[in-house]
């Protein structure tokens, strides 16, 4: 994964690495770019991340989107680890194929808490869902560089 400079950046390496064998990997997201204060993950929607009536489940929106806000503010505090504290959703529309897009961005930080905002959309645009999210900034406990099973 590239910075959108070009450039690798050493704290999603980190985190991407910390990763391995979590639910993130599990769930089959990737991170497709990055930038200062942005961030767009990505899976493709598989049978697992269905509900019982065949479209993606919110669970599984609400797992991405959290996720995706949760890179964006990690990699703005390398230096500590962050943890979520409020999670708001909203569904907007069915999905129950193809690939989905979610675009986070960090909308306010302050020394214990940051606040961000994440977009899911199907390729082609459409609107899926949407969500905020409040972390708390827990000092000197940064992300491990191995994931330990």
């Amino acid at each position: 994964m590239e910075h959108a400079s070009g450039g690798k950046l050493p704290d999603l390496e980190r985190l991407e690495r910390a990763a391995k064998n979590t639910f993130w990997d599990f769930i089959g997201c990737e991170t497709v770019e990055v930038s200062d204060k942005k961030v767009v993950v990505a899976f493709d929607i598989l049978p697992h991340h269905l509900n019982l009536i065949g479209i993606l489940h919110g669970g599984m929106h609400a797992s991405v989107i959290d996720s995706a806000m949760g890179i964006v503010v990690m990699l703005a505090r390398p230096e500590a680890s962050v943890v979520t504290v409020g999670l708001n959703m909203n569904y907007v529309a069915p999905v129950s194929e193809g690939r989905v897009l979610v675009t986070a961005e960090l909308i306010h930080s302050s020394r214990k808490l940051m606040t961000a905002q994440a977009f899911a959309h199907k390729e082609n645009g459409d609107l899926l869902a949407f969500g905020t999210g409040t972390f708390r900034v827990m000092e000197h406990k940064p992300v491990p560089t191995e994931h330990s099973t």
